[in-house]
């Protein structure tokens, strides 16, 4: 569980809701014209957007937002070390039996215990990153686009607030359900964009980095292990990957 994403939604939403409290009756921003406007248009114009499986499947992504644990890259070093290790004292027969918990890092080194040359490795493991990178961006996209969405579809429904109101002046009792109409759209649509779209499609882009990160460490220690370099050698040349602060520690250790 990300509890920085969940506490700063909670949080988030704990404030606004505050405010209104204070600034009055809660059900006073509650309007089921606006709702309407920018909750249903906004979902039925951003799935004009993309395929129906894109669509929904972005669902299942946004969901690495709040639960997602990414592998130490610390702890992938020092499992590709052991393997090296082990490759070179017993072949890579020997990895075949090695307890590999990391999805992508059990492909790479099964393929090396079937036989295949570095470029095969490179090429299958290379587009598996390229795939998993596509997935991730198109399920941020789809928050991107709730983000571009949702504010436009707050302004139409001002407009037709305004419009409403502008049409009824000759009766009182219309314009302030017009006018509702009118701010709170905007409202909503504010709402909707900068406090769950936007930073739910920023979350999962730096997801999508922490294991593109991950997943080119991997691949570059598949490939030093084929290559039958020297433990010591991969785990210096795999430290590349950590921030300066790590390496050094490390280093002075």
């Amino acid at each position: 569980m990300d509890l920085a994403t969940l506490i700063g939604l909670i949080g988030g939403f704990s404030f606004v809701v505050m405010a209104m409290i204070i600034g009055g009756d809660l059900g006073t921003f509650f309007d089921i014209t606006s709702v309407l406007i920018v909750i249903g248009g906004s979902t039925f114009v951003v799935l004009m957007k993309f395929t129906v499986g894109q669509f929904f499947g972005a669902a299942k992504i946004g969901l690495k937002a709040f639960m997602f644990k990414t592998d130490n890259p610390e702890d992938l070093i020092a499992k590709i070390v052991e393997m090296a290790d082990a490759a070179r004292k017993g072949g890579f027969l020997a990895l075949e039996e090695v307890d590999i918990p990391n999805s992508f890092m059990r492909k790479g080194i099964d393929l090396l215990v079937d036989g295949h040359d570095a470029d095969v490795v490179k090429t299958t493991l290379q587009k598996d990153i390229a795939l998993t990178v596509e997935r991730h961006e198109q399920g941020a996209g789809t928050f991107q686009a709730f983000g571009d969405v949702a504010p436009a579809m707050g302004m139409i429904g001002t407009l037709i607030g305004l419009v409403a109101m502008l049409a009824n002046m000759d009766d009182p009792k219309s314009i302030g359900p017009a006018m509702a109409v009118a701010l709170l759209t905007t409202l909503y649509g504010s709402i909707i964009a900068n406090m769950v779209a936007l930073p739910l499609a920023s979350k999962l882009l730096m997801r999508k980095d922490q294991e593109k990160l991950n997943r080119r460490l991997i691949l570059d220690g598949v490939l030093a292990i084929q290559d039958g370099q020297n433990p010591r050698v991969i785990d210096g040349y795999l430290k590349n990957y950590l921030n300066e602060k790590k390496r050094s520690v490390d280093l002075d250790d």
